[in-house]
């Protein structure tokens, strides 16, 4: 299926925000809806970092509403965040018209995206609404600490690093580090949210915190699925330049999108509770 995208804006509160909107040459029905975060650390990336992703999971059968949300240092933690979260429940009251009646929402997103799906999903518990169907993580950045063995692995973590100095430009002062919507790892509640896939390569720096969530997740009663794909020297590179280095991630991550946004459209609405 070929997916078709257009160049759009979001009001939010007053300011029109970019947005790229990738439709399904066929889509699924229910057809899912998706908004997706793209990478860069939190403090660089765009549109475009994140096309060949947001392809896929339109060729999967989801209509996907990237947004290019505001970037750290000049916005930092909770900015993005908070605009991601009122886009969100835009996409969520203007549902029927995204992508028809019955459609169910997902957020989705990589690494620095990533970490702000899993903080809306969060949010979306706590505040009881809107209802998410699922979170897809692509290799989250969850934790700050910057302490686990793939980062050790890839002389990551010290300052100058960009994962060290995202985080710090993101979070602008230590004690923010505690905030469960900022640092998802740490939070001690993790239970009633969306379903998750969560998705990383077995030589990305952020791999263990990556399944470490997972297995957070599954610990507080969340239905997940991991799954790990083969590396292509992924440290310094975006998902989208990962998977021009390694085309067949192509069918692998189309098949798990669409399995996931299909299981999860057809399952019945979630009643979110805290």
């Amino acid at each position: 299926m070929t997916a078709l995208w257009t160049e759009e804006r979001l009001e939010i509160d007053g300011t029109a925000l970019p947005a790229r909107v990738y439709r399904p040459g066929t889509p699924l029905r229910p057809t899912p809806l998706v908004l997706y975060l793209h990478g860069g650390c939190f403090t660089d990336g765009d549109l475009d970092c994140s096309a060949r992703v947001c392809q896929l999971m339109a060729e999967a059968g989801a209509v996907v509403v990237s947004i290019d949300y505001p970037l750290a240092p000049e916005h930092p933690f909770p900015a993005a965040l908070n605009v991601s979260f009122k886009a969100l429940g835009r996409l969520y009251a203007e549902r029927a018209t995204w992508a028809g009646r019955g459609a169910r929402l997902f957020v989705a997103g990589d690494e620095a995206g990533a970490n702000l799906a899993t903080a809306l999903s969060l949010m979306a518990r706590d505040q009881q609404a809107p209802p998410l169907s699922g979170q897809i993580l692509l290799s989250p950045m969850v934790d700050p600490s910057l302490c686990s063995s793939s980062i050790h692995a890839a002389a990551a973590g010290a300052s100058g690093c960009k994962w060290a100095d995202g985080w710090h430009r993101y979070l602008g002062s230590a004690d923010r580090a505690a905030h469960p919507y900022a640092a998802p790892l740490g939070s001690r509640r993790l239970g009633g949210v969306a379903p998750a896939l969560i998705v990383t390569v077995d030589d990305c720096p952020i791999r263990d915190e990556s399944v470490a969530y997972g297995e957070r997740l599954r610990e507080g009663g969340v239905t997940v699925e991991c799954h790990m794909l083969e590396g292509t020297d992924c440290s310094s590179r975006s998902m989208d330049e990962a998977i021009e280095a390694a085309p067949l991630w192509e069918g692998v991550l189309r098949d798990l999108f669409q399995k996931f946004l299909a299981e999860n459209s057809a399952a019945p609405v979630r009643t979110i509770r805290a």
